[in-house]
């Protein structure tokens, strides 16, 4: 048994993005079609009456689920990398999170990391930082998140900085991955280590907010409130190549918490 049974629980989807009435440079189209192309969303243009130009419509069986402009998605995944995240260069507070993004839960990807790719494990990495947002801004819970190896935590300015905020608010973080450097006490966080391939292959950021501080709701609604519960989980299929998803549902939540808490 291993992380990848949670897949079996995410579905194949029919969404698309629809960029409206674009009147920005081919570019940013052309980034955003790349970050997406080989994916079960689809990228599309299209000239739409009573909608503001360079508008991105998410849409499922003709019924849209949520718009952004089109420049949040070039501020959030077109024209940034991860070494502003790696670097702490782009902080906690600045990510802004376009909506048609968010709503892309319970979808699933294959997306490659550099240098087989310069875009499309970006969209894992800004998922990753929306979460522990979001385990910030809401202050009550239990986090945890893997890195593969542990020593990502020390090497990465950026990543460090993001969990020695969260240990300070008082969440319960735990972090996991292969013991090649451990935290110091110094980092307030319950530190996981082992060789199974669930800690050398998998890439999970989870939260799960204080029972009773956020009321019961639906994976929608919970996307919009951005205070959780919330999860990622990858799996490195093949070198530089990650099967991955996140969604806001709270039973498949609970039970990927339950897992992690169990098995590793």
């Amino acid at each position: 048994m291993s992380l990848t049974r949670f897949f079996d629980r995410v579905e194949s989807s029919s969404r698309s993005l629809v960029v409206a009435n674009r009147s920005s440079p081919d570019p940013v189209q052309h980034v955003l079609e790349t970050t997406f192309a080989d994916q079960s969303v689809q990228v599309s243009e299209r000239d739409l009456p009573d909608v503001e130009s360079d508008t991105v419509l998410l849409v499922d069986d003709d019924e849209v689920l949520a718009t952004s402009p089109l420049s949040a998605l070039r501020d959030a995944i077109v024209t940034v990398n991860s070494d502003l995240f790696r670097t702490g260069a782009k902080g906690l507070d600045e990510l802004e999170l376009p909506s048609v993004i968010k709503r892309l839960h319970d979808v699933r990807f294959s997306l490659r990391g550099y240098p087989k790719s310069n875009t499309e494990k970006l969209i894992l990495v800004v998922i990753s930082r929306y979460i522990e947002q979001v385990a910030a801004r809401t202050g009550r819970g239990r986090h945890r998140a893997s890195f593969q190896s542990l020593s990502r935590i020390r090497d990465e300015r950026g990543t460090r900085r993001v969990y020695e905020r969260l240990a300070e608010t008082g969440i319960d973080v735990h972090v996991y991955g292969r013991p090649d450097w451990i935290p110091s006490r110094s980092l307030d966080v319950t530190t996981h280590a082992g060789h199974s391939a669930d800690f050398r292959e998998s890439w999970f950021v989870l939260f799960t907010p204080e029972p009773g501080s956020v009321p019961d709701h639906s994976a929608a609604m919970a996307a919009r409130a951005d205070r959780g519960p919330v999860a990622l989980l990858a799996i490195e299929a093949e070198p530089k190549v990650w099967e991955g998803f996140w969604t806001f549902d709270p039973s498949l939540v609970a039970d990927l918490n339950t897992y992690i808490a169990r098995e590793l």
